[in-house]
Parts: C-alpha cells; sequence; structure tokens
C-alpha cells in the first residue's frame, strides 16, 4: 500500500513510457517487502530531472537514453568507474547528496563471456551512454573495437577513448567482425520497423546482440537469426543492470529470476 512513508524511485528518458523498469522494479519491492514504488518518468531536460529528484526527494533513479551522458553534470558525485566510461545510469540519493554510478558496463558484457571476446573484433554500433559502457566492458576484455556512428566527431572521440577504429555509418555494409552490438535505440518501439546494421553485413559466424528489449526480438535480431548468427537479447543486460541497480537503492539483492518472469510475461 503507498502511503507517506513509501519512497519513491524512478527512471528519467525520453523515451520512457516503454520502459519495463517498472515492472520488475516494483515487483522486487513487493517480493523484499519494501514499502516504495518505482515509476517512468518522460522527460525533456536533464537538469530539470535532476532538480525534481532532489525536490521530491526521489530515492533513487535510473537514467536512459538521450540522458546518460548530460545528467552527469547535474549531480554531487560520480563513481570513478562511470567517469571513466562517461556515462552514468544510476543515481543513489544519499541523504540529500545525489552520486552516479553505471551498472551497465557489467551488465553488457557477462552475456558474451561464454562466446569469448579477447582478440574477437567487435562493432559497436552508437557512441552514446550504453555505447560508452559497452565499449569500456569490451575493451577490459581485451577485444578489438570498431566504433561506427551516424555523427562522425561523437563516434570518434568515443573510438579513441577506448583505442578503437571508427567508420563512418555510411561505411557500416563494409565492416567485418566477430561481434555486433546494437547500443543505439534503433529498433525500438514504436520504431520497431528499423534496423541499426545493414542486413548484407550479417555472415552467420557472427555473435549479434542488441541492447533494445522492447520489442525483446528487434529486426535485427530476427534478420541476424535468419542468417545463421547467434543472437542475444537485450533482457539479459537489462536485468543484470537493474539488478546492480536495485542493489545500490536498498542494500539487498533481488531475485533475478523473478525480475525474468516478470518481464517476460509483459514482452
Amino acid at each position: 500500500m503507498i502511503d507517506a512513508a513509501t519512497r519513491l524511485y524512478c527512471v528519467f528518458g525520453n523515451p520512457a513510457r516503454h520502459s519495463k523498469g517498472p515492472v520488475i522494479h516494483n515487483t522486487a519491492f513487493k517480493n523484499k517487502g519494501i514499502n516504495a514504488v518505482y515509476l517512468a518518468f518522460e522527460v525533456q531536460d536533464a537538469a530539470k530531472a535532476v532538480q525534481a529528484v532532489r525536490t521530491l526527494d526521489i530515492q533513487g533513479a535510473s537514467v536512459t537514453i538521450p540522458f546518460k551522458e548530460s545528467i552527469m553534470e547535474h549531480i554531487d558525485w560520480i563513481d570513478p568507474t562511470a567517469r571513466a566510461i562517461g556515462a552514468v545510469n544510476t543515481i543513489v540519493n544519499e541523504d540529500g547528496v545525489l552520486k552516479g554510478y553505471n551498472t551497465d558496463c557489467k551488465a553488457a558484457v557477462a552475456p558474451l563471456v561464454p562466446f569469448g571476446i579477447s582478440g574477437k573484433i567487435v562493432c559497436i554500433v552508437g557512441a552514446g551512454g550504453a555505447a560508452r559502457a559497452v565499449a569500456h566492458g569490451i575493451a577490459a576484455q581485451n577485444g578489438e573495437i570498431i566504433i561506427t556512428n551516424r555523427t562522425e566527431q561523437k563516434g570518434r572521440i568515443l573510438a579513441e577513448t577506448v583505442n578503437a577504429r571508427f567508420v563512418p555509418a555510411n561505411e557500416m555494409a563494409n565492416i567485418q567482425a566477430d561481434v555486433v552490438i546494437n547500443t543505439t535505440s534503433i529498433g525500438m518501439t514504436p520504431k520497431a520497423d528499423k534496423i541499426s546494421f545493414p542486413p548484407e553485413a550479417l555472415t552467420s559466424e557472427m555473435v549479434v546482440m542488441d541492447v533494445v528489449y522492447t520489442p525483446l526480438r528487434t529486426r535485427l535480431l530476427e534478420t541476424a537469426e535468419k542468417k545463421g548468427c547467434i543472437t542475444i537479447d537485450g533482457l539479459s543486460m537489462f536485468i543484470a543492470q537493474a539488478a546492480a541497480q536495485f542493489e545500490l537503492w536498498t542494500g539487498t539483492t533481488p531475485d533475478t529470476d523473478l525480475m525474468r518472469n516478470t518481464i517476460s510475461g509483459t514482452i
């Protein structure tokens, strides 16, 4: 029951109405007997979103596209890992001090580890906050990184940061890689008909991962599957990063199987 003592948590993004964060976090709160509620807020401005956290005493927030980078200048303290990545996806309100973390990095790499990363050529599509986290995780595993992005300057900056090669978006079809990871919102509901990587560049030897989880089977993953690729959907990463967020907020480890089962029935 929501009452005056209920703690408020949320996700900030644009778009955000598709987010399954409320589904899994509210289920986890109930399962652990925590008097809290998690809501999705579709916002236009990072500074105003952070001000809302302060004004409403929101205890924690998830940060998603397109605010993972811009949110950083508005919070009080940033974890060294998040600062190195250059993106924050989690805010913790610690007695009025807003602290930023990144739980995307380890969550992105975990599903790829069984297929091997060291020495593999990994193409990352995008150069935003999610791409930064993925790139740092791949670099830590000694993967050989290619960055491709529609905005060349932003892509080149990320490539320099992780000692990667940059390929302009209009040359994406020429990319040869062992692993392809889409970190953009291309293919996300309501534009699920879009594809983030040229189908003609996909080969059966590739592992193809998409961080988008709505829909679960994006056009990229469907196309890759038809080509004979190994595919990894965005749910594994989403659950892992959300579980880490929940632990930062509450000091409690959530039941990830319950989270997965709950969200699987809503996609």
